[in-house]
């Protein structure tokens, strides 16, 4: 198992290049960079009408106009300001480089962990993700921890009560949950429970109140888990339909096999059957979902309800750098989340062997 660890570490390396390489030659083509972006202020346009100038981010934006000088300004919306200081914002922003230049620079500082500075605010990126990873920590850990504990019992007992009353009625209620968005949960929950018509029972917005500092320990979390109560229950009502219907099938699976009539004809009862079985074999596929769950749930499932209840973490982050062309935030994020998911995956394999020892990775990759 070590070895094949070891080849796992060192395979991380060529897929982060890969990975970033795409992601800086996309965000080439991107219309409307930092530069454009600033000149538009300069000039008093809305700077969310910098894409509409066209072109493509980088100092490559296409359509030559004439500066005041007489001089050829490849930026649209440039007209009337000195070329000289035109250049002093490709300095500013990095783009008087050469793209091969700036990718391999990058790829020397995120090799370091530097995942540089934002453009638009007096942080570096590594510090504004540690800033806003408390946000959807809370909110993808609190759910997931719920979603599971509430999946995995629920499919166990659908798979052993398979086409009883309980499994169509529990059916028709995760199938309701599954087709309505978690951001229509929330928008229902805060009309409901956060003064939108009827109840005002929970905050609209934010993770604690604003005299947080003033509270005790034992009131400090009563009023975290008073603002996230309404976040979490959005999260969980949506998220919690597949895992259940994976439980399920991958249990009824395993209980039609033959080493479970066998176990059965031994006079092993239920109970012992199924978790001391069923249970190990069955879980498997579960566990193999749990990267890209874990991904899903902390990072980019849980933007709108960000978005929708005013919680600054990493998903609104991510949208907010994108909308603002502020790359070093876009980038730096992007290979943190690829670097987060290529971890969970070995943390997968590694949770498959100890699930299953007769799992032999090693054996498969030789």
């Amino acid at each position: 198992m070590a070895s094949y660890i070891l080849k796992r570490l060192l395979l991380m390396i060529p897929t982060l290049f890969g990975i970033m390489l795409v992601s800086f030659v996309i965000i080439q083509f991107v219309p409307g960079g930092p530069v454009e972006r600033m000149i538009a202020q300069l000039q008093g346009h809305n700077t969310e009408a910098t894409a509409r100038f066209g072109g493509s981010s980088g100092g490559d934006i296409g359509g030559s106009v004439q500066s005041a000088t007489g001089q050829t300004s490849k930026y649209r919306g440039a007209q009337g300001l000195d070329p000289e200081f035109i250049k002093e914002l490709e300095a500013l922003y990095g783009f008087d480089k050469p793209a091969y230049e700036r990718f391999f620079m990058m790829v020397k500082n995120y090799a370091r962990f530097d995942l540089g500075q934002s453009y638009y605010r007096d942080i570096g990126v590594l510090e504004l993700v540690v800033e806003k990873m408390p946000v959807s920590i809370s909110l993808g850990l609190w759910s997931m921890l719920i979603i599971y504990l509430i999946s995995i019992p629920l499919g166990i007992k659908k798979a052993v009560r398979d086409g009883t009353s309980f499994d169509i009625w529990t059916s028709a209620a995760i199938f309701v949950g599954y087709a309505i968005p978690s951001f229509m949960f929330a928008i229902l929950l805060i009309v409901v429970f956060a003064g939108g018509r009827y109840f005002d029972l929970f905050p609209l917005r934010g993770l604690v109140s604003d005299n947080w500092q003033d509270m005790g320990p034992i009131q400090l979390a009563l009023d975290y888990m008073w603002h996230m109560t309404l976040p979490i229950i959005a999260m969980v009502i949506s998220g919690f339909a597949g895992l259940t219907m994976l439980t399920k099938n991958s249990f009824l699976d395993e209980i039609g096999k033959q080493y479970v009539m066998t176990a059965r004809a031994k006079g092993l009862g239920e109970r012992q059957v199924l978790y001391g079985h069923v249970f190990r074999n069955a879980m498997l596929i579960v566990i193999a979902g749990f990267p890209a769950a874990f991904v899903h749930i902390f990072f980019t499932g849980s933007l709108l309800i960000e978005v929708i209840f005013s919680l600054d973490g990493l998903g609104l982050l991510g949208y907010e750098s994108v909308i603002n062309r502020d790359y070093p935030v876009v980038l730096g994020t992007l290979y943190f989340y690829a670097l987060i998911n290529l971890v969970m995956t070995l943390v997968r394999d590694i949770v498959y062997v100890m699930v299953d020892p007769r799992i032999d990775f090693e054996s498969r990759t030789a």
